[in-house]
């Protein structure tokens, strides 16, 4: 079959660019289109940095050439990233903490989803694999790093360094902890206004003597409130994961704890979504899955806010009881929940090295209280 370059064109005209409204054609992705006989190169650049993004781009070139144009068509596809010149920054430079590579902050739009349990099993996955984590569980009305670490009863220690007096994290199955947990009595209920749960924070953060660290990871509350303006007014966060079980109820939240991330006046990247309690299998038949709280819809929140998809945790009881005795079930080995969360960890690094690639640092965010709740409230 004979074709030409603007048959290719033609074809290229019914694929829209996300966000722009506008077709691949139009909005100048495509920037040279050859033809020789049966083959076909097609060169694109494309605004966002993902490795998912660029995949999707891919594979829809892939379908409607062959789909419209030629099904046997020899298809080459040279996609080239073009990240703003200016790309937007925060107001200010971050107080970066010495030695910490990497800053991810674990969210949920609401609490019950299990963030806490993913935060856990994702830091001793790290460790697993020859990494450096620390853990900082930052919800200070709601710590349970104590329990889940099974450190419950341990204290930080005082550590001399430079001449100061440093907190020494707590460190169990490879990975340094600190939580508010460990200053309070386990029937004490922590009632603090804003002001001082962000000291609290900032005494865990910056006064500690963390050491070496690949990545540390941030425990936040749920919601998107106080505590985490606080968190991004301290820290440079390199990336956001979003945690969301399927329902609907979750998805409304988990969609509006990744606008927060993305808003203007803070402006850090979301490395994707998870969906924790994705399905049901019982011990009995490992073969069957039941989708209790709906199929896939953490997934397709995904796709609709073209954020990566970092992988689906089914719901066992196994993870809990784990969590409960305070061992993180990703410690088990050769069985499918360590599969699950390696596979979770794995699309977490991808994404953190594609960033890192990609965009310059993340910056702390400059904000008043006043400005913070104003620009909350806009989404």
């Amino acid at each position: 079959m004979k074709f030409n370059k603007k048959d290719i064109l033609a074809a290229l005209e019914e694929i829209t660019v996300p966000g722009e409204g506008k077709n691949m054609v139009e909005s100048g992705a495509v920037t040279n289109v050859m033809v020789f006989g049966d083959e076909v190169e097609v060169d694109i650049t494309i605004s966002n940095p993902t490795l998912q993004a660029r995949k999707k781009t891919e594979v829809e070139i892939l379908k409607i050439i062959h789909a419209k144009v030629y099904e046997k068509a020899k298809i080459k596809i040279n996609i080239k990233v073009d990240a703003p010149a200016k790309p937007k920054v925060n107001e200010i430079k971050g107080k970066a903490i010495p030695g910490i590579q990497n800053i991810i902050a674990v969210a949920s739009g609401k609490g019950g989803v299990g963030k806490s349990t993913v935060t856990a099993n994702l830091a001793v996955t790290l460790a697993k694999m020859g990494f450096k984590v620390g853990l900082l569980d930052a919800d200070i009305y709601g710590p349970s790093a104590p329990i889940m670490f099974d450190v419950v009863n341990e204290k930080p220690l005082a550590v001399n360094i430079d001449g100061k007096s440093k907190m020494k994290p707590v460190e169990s199955y490879g990975v340094k902890i600190l939580s508010i947990g460990f200053f309070t009595q386990p029937n004490q209920a922590v009632i603090w206004r804003g002001p001082m749960a962000a000291k609290a924070l900032n005494q865990m953060i910056f006064d500690a003597h963390w050491g070496e660290l690949d990545f540390m990871l941030l425990d936040l509350p749920p919601g998107t409130g106080d505590i985490h303006l606080s968190i991004m007014q301290s820290l440079p966060v390199t990336g956001a994961v979003v945690v969301s079980t399927p329902q609907e109820v979750a998805l409304a939240d988990a969609r509006k704890g990744v606008a927060m991330f993305q808003q203007e006046a803070i402006n850090v990247p979301v490395l994707g979504i998870v969906e924790n309690m994705a399905y049901f299998t019982p011990e009995e038949l490992p073969n069957n899955k039941y989708y209790i709280f709906g199929k896939e819809g953490a997934k397709h929140l995904a796709e609709d806010l073209d954020v990566p998809f970092l992988g689906e945790i089914p719901l066992v009881q196994s993870i809990r009881e784990a969590g409960d005795i305070g061992r993180p079930a990703a410690l088990q080995t050769a069985t499918p929940i360590e599969e699950a969360f390696e596979e979770l960890t794995k699309n977490v690094v991808r994404e953190v090295v594609s960033r890192n690639k990609s965009i310059p640092p993340t910056e702390a965010i400059k904000i008043t209280t006043m400005a913070g709740c104003s620009a909350v409230k806009k989404k």
